[in-house]
């Protein structure tokens, strides 16, 4: 019989089986490490063996934290420099999100990083839409597109980068399905990407700022406010505050939190207190991201295992963790349907062979 108490270390049922939405998860952090040893392969690169170690990056909560995370991600970035990179790291990225269960998968790229190697920003983007088409066929994941800015950068940047992913706007796989901004956010005004966002919007675009991870709920406030965001990424820090997570789960806006990136940048300091149970019963729809696993060790399944092992969560409630993610995904009504009925399809199981407590 298939049965989970809280706070027990193993249940009956696969995670990896469950079906399930992955929507943060940045381009170049999407990479394994076997994948980044094949990039650098194929580039002649020679990469330094604290990105090939196997060992999660763990950075205080502080500037000079995200300044040695942000290099170990630029190191990482500066080895894809071709078609070919792009292409491996968006066919890895969707095979790795269908060994476990993953459905949809919505990709962030900031496609200014990689133009050099490939003749320009808008071939970057293409590459990057055409590679996300062809790996949907061949691995029956939905792979769409969000374009993403960053904080580093001057919002007028933004807003080109935006009437460049309007051009290739659309729903389906391979298309521009969303604008992100990203990056540190201590960097910059929230309020003056504004602009980019309303161009994205008129485009038919998604609105998925970051807000709320390295600052606390007055950035989620600004964020609400200032950018319309149809899902916030992290957003976690908005817990410090109960109206404000009040006001999230009545706007319907969705939180893609990342545990364990939250853990290894210091964010919080144990996995135990990541406020996941805060949010999900004051009914905030949680999606729950891998961010970055090249650099945090862990992917889309271990986010889930996280919250059974450190938080309790019963199968019952992953399960609707996982049709939350599903929800918060840009996909078809009709994708979206067939896919929770397939939650329920696995909740229903009471023959699947028990899960590893670790990996």
């Amino acid at each position: 019989m298939s049965t989970t108490r809280p706070g027990t270390m193993a249940s009956v049922r696969d995670l990896d089986l469950l079906p399930k939405a992955h929507l943060h998860l940045h381009f170049t952090g999407s990479m394994s490490v076997p994948t980044l040893l094949e990039v650098a392969a194929l580039e002649g690169v020679e990469l330094p063996e604290s990105l090939t170690d196997d060992i999660a990056l763990d950075v205080p909560f502080d500037q000079r934290g995200w300044f040695r995370f942000q290099l170990l991600y630029d190191t990482a970035r500066h080895a894809v420099r071709s078609e070919a990179s792009l292409r491996l790291v968006v066919r890895r990225a969707a095979e790795d999100d269908a060994r476990e269960g993953s459905r949809r998968l919505e990709l962030q790229v900031d496609p200014t990083g990689y133009a050099a190697g490939v003749g320009g920003v808008q071939p970057a983007l293409e590459i990057v839409l055409d590679a996300a088409r062809e790996a949907s066929e061949a691995t029956g994941v939905q792979v769409g597109v969000i374009v993403a800015a960053s904080r580093l950068k001057h919002p007028m940047d933004a807003r080109a980068l935006a009437r460049l992913a309007a051009r290739f706007a659309g729903d389906g796989p391979g298309r521009v399905i969303g604008f992100g901004l990203s990056n540190n956010e201590r960097h910059g005004s929230t309020a003056e990407w504004e602009g980019a966002f309303r161009i994205a919007r008129a485009a038919g675009l998604r609105s998925v700022p970051h807000g709320g991870e390295l600052l606390g709920p007055d950035a989620v406030r600004v964020t609400l406010d200032a950018l319309r965001p149809d899902r916030i990424g992290h957003g976690v820090r908005a817990a410090e505050n109960p109206a404000l997570v009040h006001e999230i789960a009545q706007r319907g806006v969705p939180l893609e939190v990342c545990p364990m990136s939250n853990v290894h940048l210091g964010v919080f300091r144990h996995p135990a207190s990541v406020p996941l149970r805060t949010l999900t019963d004051a009914g905030v729809q949680v999606a729950l991201g891998a961010d970055d696993p090249l650099l945090f060790l862990s992917r889309l399944t271990d986010q889930y295992r996280l919250a059974r092992e450190a938080h309790g969560f019963t199968d019952a409630e992953l399960a609707g963790l996982a049709k939350a993610s599903i929800a918060a995904s840009f996909a078809t009504h009709a994708d979206k349907r067939a896919w929770a009925a397939e939650v329920d399809e696995w909740l229903a199981r009471t023959d699947s062979p028990a899960a590893a407590p670790d990996r």
